[in-house]
């Protein structure tokens, strides 16, 4: 079993909308998912609730509690775990960062989004765990060119020395939709630019994650 930590210190980032969105998208894909929601709101439960007969499963836990969900998760015959961590918590970030394969940092193309996400970058690098940058909620392009406040954000990202996931989730309405009725952007629109955004960055978390498994199934 893999297991992936979609983490951000600022709140608001879409952090819970990108880790359902992701726990569908693989469940989708044939990989069996349980979602560990460690945050005390309880987002991700409350998002997930109305898919309980058809998965992912969701689990309320919290940070200290990472580990022995991922050991009884993997003994159950799941292929991923993915946590939604609590934002604004070190602790609980560094729980999931060090349990995970992957992490999975969301940020906006905001000034206080990229500052806080340096400040959780320092946490990574101080675990010497794996992680990704993914940028969320960023406006749509115009005639194929990047809005300069995503133009912006790439540059000061690019400081971070930090992967940037190829796929960038835009502001998009389907989203909230989408989580609104317990589904995700791929079931509720599948020929839609955010179904296609999600399949592009769940194939290279994939890839990511599963590695050559992963290019034998696609």
């Amino acid at each position: 079993m893999r297991t992936i930590a979609v983490i951000a210190r600022k709140g608001g980032s879409g952090k819970t909308t990108v880790a359902a969105h992701l726990a569908v998208a693989a469940q989708l894909a044939g990989r069996v998912t349980v979602v560990a929601d460690a945050d005390p709101q309880q987002s991700a439960s409350e998002v997930l609730k109305p898919r309980s007969a058809i998965g992912p499963q969701v689990i309320a836990t919290t940070g200290r509690e990472l580990i022995g969900l991922q050991m009884d998760a993997g003994a159950a015959g799941n292929d991923l775990l993915v946590i939604d961590t609590a934002a604004g918590l070190e602790e609980s970030l560094s729980h999931a960062i060090v349990v995970a394969d992957l992490s999975l940092l969301v940020v906006r193309p905001t000034f206080l989004d990229i500052a806080a996400a340096f400040q959780t970058v320092q946490v990574i690098r101080r675990l010497r765990r794996p992680a990704i940058i993914v940028l969320n909620q960023a406006p749509a392009t115009r005639d194929g060119v990047e809005p300069p406040a995503v133009k912006r954000t790439l540059e000061a990202l690019k400081l971070m020395r930090v992967p940037v996931a190829p796929a960038i989730l835009r502001s998009r309405a389907v989203y909230q939709t989408a989580v609104e009725t317990g589904r995700s952007a791929q079931e509720l629109q599948p020929d839609s630019a955010a179904a296609r955004e999600l399949a592009e960055l769940w194939a290279f978390v994939e890839h990511f994650v599963f590695g050559a498994s992963a290019a034998r199934r696609a």
